[in-house]
Order: C-alpha cells, then sequence, then structure tokens
C-alpha cells in the first residue's frame, strides 16, 4: 500500500498533467476556429477549380498532356502523405500511418511501385523503419501554417519528378475535416486529374463552349495551378483535423485526470483514516496496559 506522502504526491502531479492538458485543449479550440472557417472557405474554390478542370478537359478529349491523363504505362505510384508535425492528438496520426501501410500493401501486391513523399514529421517516423526505402523527401515544420506558396513549391517538386519518369500516377492521402470530434482519411488522385463525369454529361447535355486560346493551352497553364490548390486545401484539412483531434484528445485527457484526482483523494483519505485508527488503537491499548 502506498505511503501517504506518495500518494499526496502522485496527486500533485496528476492536477499539473491537469493543467497542462486543460491549457492544450483552451490553445487547440482558440486555433481551431480560425483553422475550420480557413477550410470550409477553401472548398468552394477546390470545387470550382476542379470543375472548370472536368469541363475543359472534356473538350480535350484525346490530349496529349501528361499531367491530365498520366502515365498509365509507368508503374510506379507516388503517395503524397500529409500528418501532423506534433503529437498529443489522438488517433490523428495513427489512422493515417495505418492507411499508409495498408496501401502500400495493396500496390505491392499488385505488382505496382510505390515512393512516398512524407509532409509531417510523426507518420513519416512511424513509416521510416519499414519504408523508409521508399522516400522521395521528408518535409517537416509545416503542417501548423498552411501556405499557398508552400504547396506551389511541393507541386513543382512533384511535376518535376512526373516528367523525369519518377512515377505514372500521384495521390494525396490526408485527413479531411468533418467536425471537431470526426476525421477522415480521405484519398484523392492528383495525377492524372480527377475529372467529374457529372460535369461532363451537364457539358455535353447544355451550350457549346469555345475556348479562346484552344483547351490544351488552357489546361497548360491551369494544371500546374490546379495540383497546387489541391496541395493547399489538403493541408488546410489536414491542419482543421489535427487541431480538431488534439482538443478532443485534450479535453479527454482532462478529464481522465480529474478522475484520477479524485480516486486518489479517495485513496488517500481512506489510508490517512486507517493510519488514525491504528493510531488511536495503539494510545488506547498502552492506556489499558498500564
Amino acid at each position: 500500500m502506498p505511503s501517504l506522502k506518495d500518494l499526496k504526491n502522485r496527486i500533485g502531479s496528476v492536477k499539473s498533467t491537469q493543467k497542462i492538458t486543460s491549457a492544450m485543449k483552451m490553445v487547440a479550440a482558440a486555433k481551431l476556429r480560425k483553422a475550420q472557417e480557413q477550410a470550409l472557405a477553401s472548398r468552394p474554390y477546390t470545387s470550382l477549380m476542379d470543375n472548370i478542370v472536368s469541363k475543359i478537359a472534356s473538350k480535350a478529349s484525346g490530349s496529349s498532356i501528361d499531367l491530365l491523363a498520366g502515365k498509365p504505362e509507368n508503374k510506379t505510384h507516388l503517395l503524397v502523405v500529409f500528418s501532423a508535425d506534433r503529437g498529443l492528438c489522438g488517433g490523428f496520426n495513427g489512422s493515417i500511418t495505418r492507411t499508409v501501410r495498408s496501401e502500400v500493401k495493396k500496390l505491392k501486391d499488385d505488382g505496382i511501385e510505390v515512393k512516398l513523399l512524407m509532409v509531417g514529421k510523426k507518420s513519416a517516423d512511424a513509416l521510416n523503419r519499414d519504408f523508409g526505402e521508399l522516400f522521395v523527401e521528408k518535409i517537416d515544420g509545416k503542417s501548423a501554417k498552411p501556405n499557398y506558396s508552400d504547396a506551389e513549391v511541393l507541386a513543382k517538386k512533384i511535376i518535376d519528378l512526373f516528367e523525369d519518369g519518377q512515377f505514372g500516377v500521384c495521390k494525396v492521402i490526408y485527413n479531411k475535416f468533418v467536425s471537431a470530434i470526426t476525421q477522415e482519411v480521405t484519398f484523392k488522385s492528383l495525377i492524372p486529374v480527377e475529372v467529374k463525369q457529372n460535369e461532363i454529361e451537364q457539358d455535353n447535355s447544355s451550350s457549346i463552349y469555345d475556348f479562346e486560346p484552344g483547351e490544351e493551352e488552357i489546361l497548360n497553364d491551369l494544371l500546374p495551378r490546379n495540383l497546387a490548390t489541391q496541395l493547399f486545401s489538403s493541408q488546410i484539412e489536414s491542419t482543421a483535423s489535427e487541431l480538431a483531434a488534439r482538443m478532443t484528445a485534450m479535453d479527454n485527457a482532462t478529464r481522465n485526470a480529474g478522475d484520477m484526482i479524485d480516486n486518489l483523494t479517495l485513496q488517500y483519505n481512506r489510508t490517512r483514516q486507517a493510519v488514525i485508527t491504528k493510531e488511536l488503537i495503539e494510545i488506547i491499548s498502552g492506556a489499558e496496559a498500564l
């Protein structure tokens, strides 16, 4: 049985931890509001960009633009993985890591080679032991502050690798923000571009558009921008999801610390009462002996 001093020290330690988790919850909640607004505001723009690309791509059927169609003959896939640079955010990083492991195994079973471009430290560290030889690059320190210029740099790296024949298909894996307690692991094809079939059907049944300059020239300029936009949107969604997961995890940790303090306080009081009772019995027994 622990002594009264041990119990008192443990209660003090748990109270200190509770203060830290409570502060981290408040910080994450304050940052989440801005990140959530940014994520929700970016979705209409990203969706409209998808629609524009789909509409123009439907007119450029049979186009030789590689970014639009990919390189089916190249049996190598590049996975761009967004995770966090910090921990203490529940299952946020674990869900991404498990999904990447599963996807790599699935692709290898199908005879497809895989390369990984890791954005965020935690999943990269978790996957380094098993898949370190597959890493194309590991980028740290970008998860907390999404920036479009960083997305443009990343898009340029991906395009350079693609043009160099390093891969034929590129997908991004990230956590999409759904709510403060729900984040959804999402796949999205970057190369080839996901063309929405309903946009093609709607465009074929509506007015006929003439593009000036031609569709291929527009797509040559638009597709790199679309790639950067999709990467930036993925980073924004991932950041909002990370903050939501951290807020929820720290809230649960604070509650658990409160329950532990209550249990330890009850155990402390019972132990203290037992010590007092024992001392009283010893005093009474000694008095009767005299």
